[in-house]
């Protein structure tokens, strides 16, 4: 990915790829545990999340973060429960049809953001189970860094 925000068909391919074969409490957080030691090797004042059918399994907020992350990480969370999608790609699909997901969609903004960090945990032949989501850096960046814990848990 470039500093761009990626093709909805790039944010496909990696939905495609980071699947589970299962997720467990363990999953989580171990997930969640690298999340917070690459955040904090970067320096990074993130909050992380992660849940599985609404149950929250991990979360912990970094130095520089306040209640204002949180309030992020639930918006772009609601965004992957509604959708099945990453809250990048929903926000991409928009733009890609020439909108923007605040004027397709109309859903209160105080619930909703289609703002990257959130990522779907999809449990292969299940479907989508939960998220992981960032919450702190610019909204590819928070991707970015969803993305890159989930294929290093992936292929350990």
């Amino acid at each position: 990915m470039t500093d761009s925000s990626p093709s909805l068909a790039e944010l496909a391919a990696e939905e495609e790829e980071l699947q589970f074969a299962g997720f467990t409490n363990d999953d989580a957080w171990d997930l969640g545990s690298a999340l917070v030691a690459a955040a904090r090797r970067d320096g990074a004042p993130v909050a992380v999340d992660i849940s599985r059918h609404g149950h929250q399994l991990f979360h912990a907020s970094l130095p520089g973060t306040s209640p204002d992350n949180d309030s992020w990480i639930q918006r772009k969370t609601r965004v992957v429960h509604r959708f099945g999608h990453s809250s990048l790609y929903v926000r991409q699909a928009s733009i890609e049809r020439g909108t923007t997901f605040e004027e397709e969609f109309a859903l209160d903004p105080a619930l909703y953001a289609a703002h990257g960090g959130a990522f779907p945990v999809v449990v292969r032949s299940v479907g989508p189970v939960g998220a992981v989501v960032v919450s702190g850096l610019p909204q590819l960046e928070d991707h970015r860094m969803v993305v890159a814990a989930i294929r290093a848990h992936l292929g350990r």
